[in-house]
């Protein structure tokens, strides 16, 4: 969990308001350290919680029209959620494995996004931005037999 977050904070400043299972799902996203799709929250909360998987896709909804999450699109009709950029989680981007689907975040420094000229050349506000680079992940090199021995540039894991 993100030691810089004040998850009940964000929540009441975000317009959307505090409730227990509203907290439980953004603290489940700040867990992880890559994003994680709705599937796997949902089996993360429902560990130590009696929170149903409707329940858990509308709070994710919430969370991302509030711009609390952020939604990534992984292959096909997969998404996976994860903190939205802040002052403690700069923009950065993210490495999407085509074999086995996982999604890991790169750290800011391998693609650096300047988002402060950014925001200065477009016409409007930027509500999200992302940076998706598809390859195959070195689990799936080695699987396949032809493995690098070095983990994609900036991978955090």
């Amino acid at each position: 969990m993100c030691q810089h977050c004040n998850y009940v904070r964000s929540l009441k400043s975000s317009g959307l308001g505090y409730t227990p299972n509203r907290l439980k799902v953004l603290e489940a996203v700040g867990r992880n350290s890559a994003p994680a799709s709705a599937q796997d929250l949902f089996a993360a909360l429902r560990r130590t919680s009696r929170i149903n998987r409707v329940t858990v896709y509308r709070i994710l909804d919430l969370l991302v029209e509030n711009g609390l999450v952020e939604r990534l699109s992984g292959g096909g009709r997969t998404f996976f959620y994860g903190l939205a950029a802040s002052e403690h989680h700069p923009w950065h981007a993210h490495f999407y494995c085509k074999i086995c689907g996982s999604l890991v975040c790169l750290s800011p420094e391998s693609l650096p996004v300047d988002d402060v000229a950014l925001r200065g050349s477009l016409p409007g506000k930027i509500e999200g931005l992302q940076i998706r680079v598809d390859g195959v992940c070195q689990g799936c090199l080695r699987a396949a037999g032809g493995a690098a021995s070095t983990p994609p540039a900036g991978a955090q894991g």
